[in-house]
Formats: structure tokens, sequence, C-alpha cells
């Protein structure tokens, strides 16, 4: 590796380290890194995952002892320089105690089409104003894992590709397709129109258990997750074919929308396809 890129972070107003600067919570909802075309990847196994999907970084930032981790990565990309510094450099720049390994600042890929995501799936997660990165991150990570073939999020769901949302989906974000959606409910007779069935998750006078839910070999299921606080919208909830909860016991009524989303999709995709 060529020593002439590893570069020492010295000037916090380096306008080289900019894509990193100030990346505590309340400063990143004051900036508009999607438009960019930007993310942050944090940790050394959300970089690497994410290059694995091939993702372009534009530069990584790390403390010099991760230098070694990222060794394989960094000669793929010779162009992308490397900034490195010690702890108390870093947690100036970036606005927390960066003890992950490190950051890469990435370009975005082109947003994937959603009838063609349609067509080569048949379990859809839908997402609906889910609006903590956290809650997020859980969710994609269990989708991954249990089978959904894509998930789907509303104009107003938070960003899978945000820095927290990766770190807590391990990474696996880059690895499941996710398509952002153009208009809501509209979009949802797009799914119609590819055959799927419009279930959601959500507590109403006629939702039946989940368990007596049945779904038939060769037929194609989307399952509705609402927001944290209320839930599936009324408009969303009069396009979908079933309402659907988990029983419960002992007066609880319903679980956080991450651990649920876990049940929902281990029914979902046991189901044969």
């Amino acid at each position: 590796m060529n020593p002439e890129r590893i570069l020492q972070v010295a000037d916090l107003e380096d306008p080289r380290l900019d894509e990193y600067l100030r990346l505590s919570e309340a400063h990143l909802r004051m900036r508009s890194d999607v438009e960019n075309g930007l993310y942050i990847a944090e940790s050394t196994k959300v970089v690497q995952r994410a290059i694995n999907a091939g993702h372009v970084p534009r530069s990584f930032l790390l403390a010099e002892k991760h230098l070694d981790q990222l060794a394989e990565e960094f000669n793929q990309f010779p162009d992308a320089p490397i900034f490195i510094g010690d702890d108390r450099q870093l947690q100036d720049l970036v606005g927390f105690h960066l003890h992950r390994g490190a950051m890469a600042a990435m370009n975005r890929p082109e947003p994937l089409d959603l009838d063609e995501v349609l067509e080569a799936s048949s379990r859809i997660a839908i997402l609906e104003d889910i609006a903590d990165h956290t809650n997020l991150g859980a969710i994609i990570r269990s989708a991954s894992g249990l089978g959904v073939d894509a998930v789907l999020l509303t104009p107003k769901c938070v960003d899978p590709w945000y820095r927290r949302s990766a770190r807590v989906s391990m990474g696996t974000v880059f690895d499941l397709p996710w398509v952002r959606m153009q208009s809501w409910p509209g979009d949802l007779q797009t799914l119609k129109k590819h055959g799927y069935e419009m279930l959601a998750m959500e507590l109403t006078d006629d939702a039946i258990p989940l368990n007596e839910v049945e779904i038939k070999a060769g037929q194609k299921a989307a399952m509705i997750l609402g927001n944290e606080g209320r839930g599936v919208t009324d408009e969303a909830l009069a396009t979908v074919d079933r309402t659907v909860i988990i029983p419960m016991h002992r007066g609880v009524d319903s679980l956080n929308v991450g651990a649920a989303s876990a049940i929902a999709f281990w029914h979902l995709c046991s189901a044969p396809r």
C-alpha cells in the first residue's frame, strides 16, 4: 500500500474531512447526505459488507491501530484517501467516540426499480414511516436472516444507510434489496398488480392471529409494519387483504416493531413458495 495515501488528521477544518465532520445525531438531522449521494459506513464489518455489495468508498477514516483490518479494501480502491488519527482527534472530528474501528464515506448506488424487485421476489416487507434508526436496522437484520426477499420503505421512513441503521443491521442492509416508494399508499396498487397478497400487522377488530394465516405455495405475500407510535395508517389498512396480530398474554397488547417483525418474517417465510 502506498504510504502517501495515509493522511494524518491534523486540521479539523481540512475540507477533505467535511464528509466526516460532526456526525452526531443532532448535526446529522441538519444535513442532506441523501441528496448529495453520500452515506457513512461505520465499523470495519459494515465497511467490508458495503464494499462486498459493490459500493464504492470516497475515503476512509480510522485510528492507525486498525489499518491492518481493512488492508484488502484499501488495495481494491487505491485512489481513495485514508485518514488516520488518534482517538481524541477522531472524536473531535465526528462528534463521538469512534470505538468500532473505522468509517468510510461511501457513494450511494442508483436506486433499484420497484417493478423489477417485485417481479424477482415472493416475500416482501413494507415498512411504513419507521422513525427510529435502531428499529430499522433491527428489522432489516431480521428480514435478511429470516428470508425476506426485499424491503419497501415509505417516503417518510428513515434511511437504511444511515450509519446507525447500517451498524445495527450488521451490514445486512447492503445485501438485502430495498426500494423507497414514491407514492404512499398508492404504490400498494403496484404490488397488487404483481399478485401480492397484502397483510398488515395491526390491532383491528377483524385481525386474525398470525399463526392462523396460511399462504399457499406459489402465492406472493407482503407484510406491512407500521410506525412505532401510531401503527399502520388507516389509508394503508383500507388497501390490504387481511390484518394480523401476534397473540399476546398477561395483558400485553403488542411488541416493539423490531421484535414483532422477526416473528412476522419467520411465519411469512416458513410458508412454501
